[in-house]
């Protein structure tokens, strides 16, 4: 079985997919694909310096991603230029993984999913939602100035639409305990849907 996990920046879907690794499922974490592989294969590194400027690489000739993300954040233009140079390569690396065990229950975490048309991959689609304040209070916490993570919230698709687009939705404005009982009672009702 293949879960699609999603939900707005802040709103927890890194913790609820190791809730559900912990539940059997194996973890796939697209955005860390994108960090760790798509963004450090030396023709996307130079795709960057030469259509956003050399101060996007570090002095190791890296992509430095928050000047990245200061350029495309607010330049609709170059988010999509970007999108489209790491789209592509990681789905080709998305369907690489997944091909690696067929038989095994994947839950990946796709914070673009329904933005990017790719509902139709997954068996299910689960959204993490929580409050406005909530998810400005953990991105926050993550260095995020309240500015800026306003304007990332901005240029992702409504929480409200995700959450009427997803199969199940989880509540995640609670407990780590709160999260974690409903990812459990999901995981065995799925389990009986086989």
């Amino acid at each position: 079985m293949m879960l699609g996990l999603t939900g707005g920046i802040g709103c927890g879907k890194s913790t609820a997919a190791r809730f559900f690794e912990e539940a059997g499922y194996r973890r796939i974490d697209t955005d860390e694909i994108i960090k760790n592989v798509v963004l450090l294969q030396p023709e996307v590194e130079a795709a960057i310096a030469q259509r956003l400027g050399p101060q996007t690489l570090t002095a190791s000739g890296r992509v430095d991603r928050p000047a990245v993300a200061k350029i495309v954040f607010s330049d609709d233009a170059a988010l999509r230029w970007l999108e489209e140079l790491t789209h592509p390569r990681l789905r080709a690396i998305l369907r690489a993984k997944l091909a690696e065990a067929p038989n095994t229950d994947h839950v990946v975490e796709v914070p673009l999913l329904f933005e990017k048309h790719l509902e139709n991959w997954f068996d299910f689609t689960v959204c993490v939602s929580t409050t406005l304040q909530l998810q400005l209070a953990r991105l926050e916490e993550r260095g995020l100035p309240k500015a800026l993570a306003e304007q990332r919230i901005s240029k992702q698709l409504p929480l409200v639409q995700k959450l009427e687009l997803a199969d199940y939705v989880l509540l995640n404005d609670g407990t780590p305990d709160f999260l974690r009982d409903q990812i459990q009672r999901l995981a065995a009702q799925l389990q009986n849907r086989r």
